[in-house]
């Protein structure tokens, strides 16, 4: 299935050194009427499918992926943006739009992806398990196992209907990450599947604020 996708690349006065969750948090609130824009429609409802936009911060830019009506957010709010109040005062010097069509789909050959932020693949319910497992390939497979669920959780999300049996081939380095002000383990390191996935999309916990953003090596 080809799917929309918008990359706008805010470059400021000076380089961002905070987290992307304080930029979802400036922009959530600075368009407070667009509920794809923060993932929540009131106090208590929120939107838990798969975030059609996403906040990162790349080699110290601000980036908002959109995809789909997400990407067509992103245009019409760009404009908007000449500032960016987060850990201090920015200013928005340029502005820089990529807009493609991307088929997120199966592929025949293996395609070999980074981790350029950290991936949170565990959760409270598998964390015991994962790190109560006796041997390194115990655990390599069940994490493999783990981003093969995220990636068919992403098409879901996308309404796309994947018709292969999917395996990963990993090499992975822990490290540790906070998450909504919580201590967890996260994970660095490429992957190979035979997927094809975009250039800055997120798979697995924090998406949104820019955790387990992925790029292809080849």
């Amino acid at each position: 299935m080809k799917v929309n996708i918008s990359h706008l690349i805010l470059k400021t006065d000076n380089p961002i050194n905070c987290q992307a969750s304080k930029l979802r948090g400036h922009i959530g609130n600075k368009f407070i009427d667009h509920p794809l824009l923060h993932n929540h429609y009131s106090k208590e409802k929120y939107l838990y499918s798969y975030p059609l936009i996403q906040y990162k911060v790349i080699n110290g830019q601000a980036s908002i992926i959109g995809i789909e009506e997400g990407a067509d957010l992103i245009k019409e709010i760009s404009s908007d943006i000449k500032e960016l109040k987060m850990d201090k005062h920015y200013i928005v010097e340029e502005k820089i739009l990529h807009e493609k069509e991307f088929d997120i789909n199966t592929s025949n050959k293996e395609c070999h992806y980074q981790f350029i932020s950290p991936w949170i693949g565990l959760n409270t319910k598998n964390y015991h398990t994962y790190v109560n497992m006796s041997s390194w390939k115990e655990s390599k497979d069940f994490l493999n196992k783990i981003l093969v669920g995220n990636i068919l959780s992403m098409c879901k999300g996308l309404g796309i209907i994947v018709n292969r049996r999917l395996f990963v081939h990993s090499y992975f380095n822990q490290t540790k990450v906070q998450y909504k002000s919580v201590n967890m383990i996260g994970f660095t390191g490429e992957f190979k599947v035979k997927f094809k996935i975009p250039d800055y999309l997120g798979l697995g916990k924090g998406v949104s604020q820019g955790y387990g953003t992925v790029v292809q090596i080849w």
